[in-house]
């Protein structure tokens, strides 16, 4: 192969992939789908996700009234406890004394998220009431160093122990939990091992066993370090029971009411360090007692929060694009806008319900940052689609001409140009007369404001009678009307030719006022010659790939052109400088006065032409005043 086919070859492969990245990697769609995933993957959802998250379940909390189970309850070493004990960390013996005083109604597993890590005189005491109860589980939790904080060893021998370690996110919040670390069980984990262990006992002593089976605890699972679920925050922990320490242990509560439930043990005194931020308590958050008793009321019911997989979210993401993207782009502005509203109060009333009915918490800020994303797409599609457009018909169009093209773009628009189509079209050009020699006699600086004065008010006229400014040549103008559309009825096609001959009247109308003010600023007065031919014409884009043009070509071009001139020689008859083609007299004949001028060969052309002119109509009061309908 030659260096000259290489060459030819790269160049076509170059083409192709540019135009299948404009066409179809910048589509609506696959626009949405890369900005939607790269935020995905670049994490930028997720702070989002987790204000969602927030709102998804305090949206929850007000249209569903849950309560956290009953078997749950904390005793809580709170302020009063503190006013009557002295600071914490308590004397061991105070534990030893609540301890005892359960004995009476006892429940059926006991946590502490109290680290006892340094040894004290009143261990040996607290160690002998654990052991009595027999369903006590104490709190253990990773160190410096790598070193885990456990009980003092006269405790550890005697009690289960869980970690209590928690897992706030970026906010603070926290939202998951670690069952297991490092195969360490969570304090949950081990009371519910201990409170399922109380209830084989209570199942011995009592033949009802429909209210007392084992509950199902998570199994650890293999080859992970951390097994982490969602805990399910179905109310504020201000709801779930709570009694103070000391007036437990003073007999202040019936302590029936915490027989044979799971009992939580920690601080929640004022200025406590351990703290927790949930979705419904940030400022002020509340106690970190609080995680393990939700972790326990959501093992209890099986109610952990379900979350799609990473594969689903992905597949989510990608059929919310395209959905969205499919419905939105059919619409108009007004329409896509309400639509915009509509949707993402639809996902979030779906997510909602899903959270209520089955626990499941879908994606909020992905799915509905994806539908604005689709929403953003089109708008930039479409604002890039009228520039392609409008490029192409950037010369004087009307802005009725130009919303008419917009609001039918798909039936002509096609990979950023105009399909050539062929229609019957109505061509007008006129011409300075005498240009050459008015030009000579001015600068170039006042003849370019001359001509331009001249050609804006020729411009206004066509628009107004709903022509298109197909190209300035010079002095010369050309107007098409018919295009970009094609006209098929004959009733079009004949309003095409008389709105031709209607802004051919009212140009030179307008030449009237417009040489008046060019005398009283000492300019050279204008006067044109216009000719008007309907005929076959193609219509499309032309010209290369990094400048196209919307224009028409064919013979009925250079007719218009050729009756143009003989303006020149035709002052008989001939009033107004305007002459057509037999064709468009047809067409016109019922509207305007017309003068039959001459049977002439026409440059180029080997058969003869019939012209016509405009006649004087000496019933109307000035030129162009009968103007025509659309």
């Amino acid at each position: 192969m030659t260096f000259k086919a290489w060459e030819k070859s790269l160049r076509k492969i170059r083409k192709y992939l540019l135009n299948s990245i404009n066409n179809h990697l910048l589509s609506p769609y696959l626009l949405t789908l890369l900005l939607s995933m790269g935020l995905w993957q670049a994490g930028a959802w997720q702070p989002l996700e987790l204000l969602g998250f927030n709102l998804l379940l305090n949206t929850r909390n007000r249209l569903y009234h849950f309560t956290w189970d009953e078997r749950v309850a904390v005793i809580s070493i709170d302020d009063a406890t503190l006013n009557e004990y002295g600071e914490f960390p308590l004397s061991r013996d105070r534990y030893t004394q609540l301890l005892e005083t359960l004995e009476a109604s006892p429940p059926g597993a006991i946590g502490f998220d109290i680290l006892f890590t340094e040894p004290t005189k009143y261990d040996s005491g607290l160690a002998e009431a654990i052991e009595i109860n027999g369903n006590i589980v104490l709190a253990i939790a990773p160190g410096t160093q790598q070193k885990t904080l456990r009980p003092v060893p006269i405790l550890d021998s005697v009690a289960a122990k869980g970690h209590i370690v928690s897992n706030p996110d970026q906010d603070g919040v926290t939202r998951q939990f670690f069952l297991y670390i490092d195969q360490v069980p969570s304090l949950s984990i081990k009371l519910l091992e201990a409170y399922n262990n109380s209830l084989q006992q209570t199942i011995t002593a009592n033949t009802d066993n429909s209210r007392k089976s084992p509950i199902p605890i998570p199994s650890l699972q293999a080859g992970i370090k951390t097994q982490t679920v969602w805990i399910n925050w179905i109310a504020p922990t201000q709801e779930i029971p709570t009694y103070s320490f000391i007036d437990v242990v003073q007999r202040k509560i019936d302590t029936a009411k915490l027989k044979n439930k799971i009992i939580l043990i920690g601080l929640t005194a004022t200025g406590a360090k351990d703290i927790l931020k949930t979705p419904y308590e940030q400022t002020p958050p509340t106690a970190g007692i609080y995680l393990h008793a939700a972790a326990i009321d959501n093992l209890l019911n099986q109610r952990f929060l379900q979350r799609l997989s990473w594969q689903m979210e992905l597949l989510l993401l990608l059929s919310m694009g395209m959905s969205s993207t499919l419905l939105l782009i059919p619409l108009k502005l007004y329409q896509r806008t309400l639509l915009l509203g509509l949707l993402p109060l639809t996902w979030f009333s779906l997510c909602v319900v899903t959270l209520t009915t089955s626990h499941l918490c879908l994606p909020i800020a992905a799915p509905i940052g994806t539908i604005f994303l689709a929403g953003l797409s089109i708008q930039w599609q479409e604002q890039k689609e009228r520039q392609q457009l409008m490029s192409l018909f950037a010369r004087h169009v009307s802005q009725e001409t130009a919303t008419l093209i917009w609001q039918h773009r798909r039936e002509i628009l096609q990979n950023g140009q105009l399909e050539a189509q062929e229609m019957v079209a109505t061509v007008l050009f006129s011409d300075i007369r005498n240009f050459t020699t008015i030009s000579e006699g001015m600068k170039p600086r006042e003849l370019l404001e001359w001509l331009n004065i001249y050609l804006g008010a020729m411009a206004d006229c066509v628009q107004e009678h709903h022509g298109v400014i197909d190209k300035y040549i010079g002095d010369a103008v050309m107007a098409v009307f018919g295009i970009p559309f094609p006209h098929t009825q004959a009733e079009e096609i004949q309003q095409d030719a008389i709105n031709a001959v209607a802004a051919a009247m009212s140009m030179q109308e307008r030449l009237i006022s417009l040489n008046q003010e060019l005398e009283r600023q000492g300019k050279p007065a204008i006067s044109i010659g216009i000719g008007i031919h309907t005929g076959l014409v193609i219509a499309g884009s032309v010209g290369g790939s990094a400048r196209l043009n919307y224009s028409i070509l064919g013979d009925a071009v250079n007719i218009a052109a050729r009756l143009e001139q003989l303006n020149k020689n035709v002052k008989e008859g001939n009033p107004y400088s305007i002459l057509m083609s037999e064709t468009t007299f047809q067409l016109i004949k019922s509207h305007f006065p017309t003068h039959k001028v001459q049977e002439m060969q026409l440059r180029g052309r080997q058969q003869l032409t019939m012209i016509y002119s405009i006649a004087e109509n000496k019933n109307e009061r000035g030129i162009g005043s009968k103007k025509s309908h659309h």
